[in-house]
């Protein structure tokens, strides 16, 4: 049986986790505030998420690069998400990268009692390695979407996020002056 949102509206399904991962600007966010509003449709009691430190289009609301936005609530710790999160039958999770390392567990438990939890986030930094929780999110989910970008140098599609900028330090919150999505080749050539 496949998974679905009707499957899940039914209940044939117990709580489930689902990752959108892939490049800035690939769409990761768009599709999560999609998934949302579809839930919230349904009449599902539905709780978003994201990391207190993200405040670039909104403090409050997850806000998309083409500015599709919905309300949410900041939190500074993963674990807040679950004192949060009483009667809700779907919660969503915006920038899973700049969550900390318990977020998988916190996503685990909320799944082991019946929840379906929606995670956005990257999946490699700018080095292009594995960022922050995610990869681990994706090794528990039951479904894992990645979305491509359109590579900025030659068009193709693109998996990495190439930092333009210079600075050392993983976490760095920008915008396409910062960043820019990159296919393998055009990421590696570094130009």
């Amino acid at each position: 049986m496949l998974f679905s949102e009707q499957n899940y509206r039914r209940g044939e399904f117990g709580g489930s986790i689902e990752v959108i991962c892939g490049s800035m600007f690939s769409g990761k966010t768009e599709e999560l505030i999609r998934r949302l509003k579809r839930a919230e449709i349904a009449r599902l009691n539905v709780e978003i998420f994201k990391p207190a430190t993200d405040i670039r289009y909104d403090e409050t609301a997850v806000v998309s690069h083409n500015y599709n936005s919905i309300p949410s609530t900041p939190v500074d710790h993963s674990a807040a998400i679950l004192l949060l999160s009483a009667n809700t039958q779907v919660v969503g999770i915006d920038e899973a990268q700049f969550f900390d390392e318990g977020l998988p567990e916190v996503c685990n438990e909320l799944a082991n009692r019946g929840i379906r939890v929606i995670v956005a986030g990257l999946d490699m930094d700018f080095t292009g390695k594995p960022f922050g929780p995610v990869p681990a999110l994706m090794a528990v989910a039951e479904l894992v979407t990645k979305v491509n970008a359109v590579c900025m140098r030659c068009g193709s599609p693109a998996t990495y996020s190439y930092r333009k900028v210079a600075g050392d330090a993983t976490i760095m919150l920008g915008e396409k002056e910062s960043y820019e999505p990159r296919c393998r080749a055009c990421f590696h050539s570094g130009d």
